[in-house]
This record gives structure tokens, C-alpha cells and sequence, in this order.
């Protein structure tokens, strides 16, 4: 039977037929008449029954003409029949993408630059916005300004087949000018549909300044265009034909999380893990959060002024599974930001962070500090240690939060893409 029907397109044709009438029969059992749903049900029978005897072409030829007539004279036919089967076939196809979003692989993007270098939020060139442009006056708050003036005004849009490359790197640029004299008046978020943002539009003068496909910036206030560009509304005022934003934007990560895994075993330290904020210490409740697990339940953590976690009472090597990256820093050398610098408390961060920018490791203020986890919890920092809000911050969690493991990255198209971090 099975090699019949490889070799037999009648036969292929006679299931086909006899399946979808049988379905249509099924659809509209309780609609129609009794001698109706028996003259379709033995026509089914008898098409069957030739199917299963190996009939000839002819004799299967025969039992489906029987059928296509037996159909069309009592079931009842279906408006937009073409438009019926489409629709079927899409609500299939986002049940299984629901599916596969829910129980095996749900896509997650990077939402801050936490993670980096081995996985990158939304990044650009300038940044203004983790710089307090209130406190201008500050010796080193004046001299990063200068620092991101200085990289906005050397930057070169590219062009060409560069550009197209840039593009699948995941870069764009924004270079808008003044069309008028006049102040800025005001900057609305970026519009669109759920997923593509179509347009920005900024005002000068009273004058709109529109931004067509607007890249992602990141979260929605240091990293809005406002903060990355460093405009002031209000404050800021343009000639005609002024430079009001020059920006290089590199998109963020985007990944798909392996939900499947943890169901047969729980996460293991260093690994990247994705957990959901509800009902957790974090102040940002109803998201997402990426990070590396660092301990688990039942642990005493501490974090040692050469930048090493201490887990009961142990150093934790460069050598530790999946920590070969984040202590592979020199330790002559002062941590960095976007580059592996070990892990920070606040004693050790303090020299190297900005006025304004508050308490990085208020629950670690200095190598002595214990931290003793919960059962059934679990700690996890960035391995941007000098700008990462994580569990140096606001603790622990339950492990109940965790949804799954960072698994590939498929956007942009960089070295990360794939399974190449860790």
C-alpha cells in the first residue's frame, strides 16, 4: 500500500479526495439531513474500500467521480471556499509559531548594553546619554562631553557597498540639519506598528523635522534620541542649515531563548540565563531581564577587591566553566566598560564611576560583605560590570522566574552571530 502510493498518482488523488470530503462531511454532520450525511458516508466507504483492494486506476477513477457527485449534491457549499482554506492554513501556522514561541524557542532582545562584549544592547556613536548634562560643570562630566562631541563631529557616514554592509551589521546613521532658525521645541517618540518604527518627528521653530524608519534606541529615556544625541529641549538652538543630529546606531542583539531545557534540568552557574522581572526586587516589574548566573540557593557570595567572585568561602577561577571570558581582564589594568573587567563592588568601582550615577553595588560594598542566598534563589550579574544593574543591586531571585537560556543570535550579522557566545 505504502509503495502504491508513492508510485500511484491516482492513489495520492483518491486520500487526498477522500480526506477532505470526509472532513467537510465532519464540519457539517449536525447541519444537514440523515440521508444526506448516509449517502456521503457510503460514498466515503465505497472509495475507501476501492483504495484498500489495490483497485485499478480506472475502478479508483470511477469510485471518485461517484464521490465528487454524491458531494456536490448534499453537502452544502462553502462561500469563499479559497478564502476559507488560506485563513485555515494561517491560523495553523501561527498556532504552530505560538507553539514554538512558548515551549521551545521565544526570540528576546537585548533591551541594554549589560551584557557586553559578549552580548550588546543598543549602542551608538555619540552616547550622551549616560552623561548628566545638568552637571556640565563637574571637571569629569565636562570632559566626557568633550569626548562625545569630539566623536560626533569625526564622524563620516558611510556609503556605497559599505553601507550595505554596515546594514546587515545592523548600523544606521541619522544626519538631519535645520531647516529654519529657532529653538527646539519638542521631540515625539518614534511611530509605527508593533514591531517597525516609521517615523520620528522633532520640532525647530514650530517647524516639523521628520526621521523616516528611525533606528531602535534602545530604553526609553537615556537611550531615546534625545539622550543619545544630546539634545535639550527647550534649551538647544539651531541656525538654518546647522547640524542638529549626526548619530551612528548599532542595533542590539537579537536572540532566540531556548525554553526547552530547564524543563529537564536546572540552570548551572555561569550560564546566560533570561528571567522575568515580576514579583522580583527589580523596579522595572513586567519584563525581561538577561544575565549570568553567578550562585545559586544556599550560597554565601562575596566579591573580592581583585574582581573575582568569592562563593562560600572560594575564589571562583578564571578557569570556572563559562567565566573564562569575563576573567580573562589584566588586573594591572582598571576595569573598562563594554570590556571584561571581572566583577566590581562598590569599593572597587567607586574611582571609576561618574558623580551622578548613584550606587552600582550597594549589597557588596566592600570584599567582606556576605551575601547569603535563599534556597531555591539565585544571584546573577552583567558581564558589563561597570554599568550593569543586577543582584549587586537588588539581590536575589526565585529560580520559578527563570523562562530559559540565551541560545543563537540571529541579528545582526557580527561575530556573536550564532552560537558563538557565551
Amino acid at each position: 500500500m505504502i509503495l502504491r502510493w508513492f508510485f500511484s498518482k491516482t492513489l495520492r488523488h483518491a486520500v487526498a479526495m477522500r480526506k477532505h470530503v470526509h472532513r467537510i462531511l465532519c464540519a457539517q454532520r449536525d447541519l444537514l439531513k440523515p440521508e444526506a450525511v448516509q449517502a456521503v458516508g457510503a460514498a466515503l466507504v465505497t472509495l475507501q474500500s476501492a483504495v484498500k483492494s489495490g483497485g485499478a486506476r480506472e475502478v479508483l477513477i470511477k469510485q471518485m467521480e461517484n464521490l465528487e457527485t454524491v458531494a456536490n449534491k448534499w453537502l452544502r457549499p462553502y462561500p469563499n471556499a479559497a478564502w476559507r482554506e488560506n485563513v485555515e492554513v494561517l491560523l495553523v501556522a501561527l498556532t504552530v509559531a505560538m507553539g514554538i514561541r512558548t515551549f521551545f524557542l521565544q526570540p528576546f532582545k537585548i533591551p541594554t548594553g549589560s551584557m557586553q562584549p559578549t552580548l550588546y544592547g543598543v549602542t551608538s556613536v555619540p552616547d550622551f546619554g549616560k552623561i548628566n548634562l545638568q552637571l556640565e560643570d563637574d571637571p569629569r562630566v565636562k570632559a566626557e562631553i568633550q569626548e562625545q562631541i569630539k566623536a560626533r563631529d569625526a564622524l563620516v557616514p558611510s556609503s556605497g557597498l559599505r553601507r550595505i554592509k554596515e546594514w546587515f551589521q545592523g548600523i544606521s546613521y541619522l544626519d538631519m540639519k535645520a531647516k529654519v532658525d529657532g529653538t527646539l521645541d519638542r521631540i515625539e517618540p518614534p511611530r509605527g506598528i508593533k514591531i517597525f518604527n516609521l517615523w520620528q518627528t522633532l520640532y525647530i521653530g514650530g517647524v516639523a523635522h521628520t526621521i523616516l524608519f528611525p533606528p531602535d534606541y534602545g530604553q526609553p529615556t537615556a537611550g531615546s534620541l534625545e539622550g543619545r544625541a544630546g539634545l535639550r529641549v527647550g534649551r538647544d538652538s539651531f541656525r538654518k542649515g546647522q547640524q542638529v543630529v549626526r548619530l551612528k546606531v548599532q542595533s542590539g542583539d537579537h536572540l532566540f531563548v531556548n525554553r526547552l531545557t530547564y524543563n529537564f534540568r536546572k540552570p548551572t552557574r555561569g550560564e546566560i540565563i533570561v528571567f522575568e522581572t515580576t514579583g522580583t526586587r527589580i523596579p522595572q516589574q513586567d519584563t525581561f531581564y538577561i544575565k549570568r548566573l553567578v550562585a545559586l540557593g544556599g550560597e554565601r557570595v562575596q566579591i573580592g577587591d581583585d574582581r573575582h567572585l568569592i562563593i562560600n568561602g572560594q575564589r571562583l577561577p578564571g578557569s570556572a566553566p563559562h567565566f573564562e571570558n569575563v576573567y580573562s581582564f589584566d588586573p594591572n589594568a582598571p576595569p573598562q566598560e563594554s570590556h571584561f573587567s571581572g566583577h566590581l563592588n562598590q569599593k572597587t568601582a567607586e574611582p571609576f564611576r561618574l558623580p551622578f550615577q548613584g550606587p552600582l553595588a550597594p549589597l557588596f560594598p566592600d570584599a567582606s560583605a556576605v551575601y547569603e542566598i535563599l534556597a531555591d534563589n539565585y544571584m546573577v550579574m552583567g558581564d558589563n560590570t561597570l554599568n550593569s544593574f543586577d543582584s549587586r543591586g537588588w539581590g536575589e531571585f526565585s529560580a520559578s522566574k527563570v523562562i530559559g537560556k540565551s541560545f543563537f543570535v540571529y541579528w545582526p550579522i557580527t561575530e556573536r552571530f550564532g552560537w558563538s557566545h557565551r
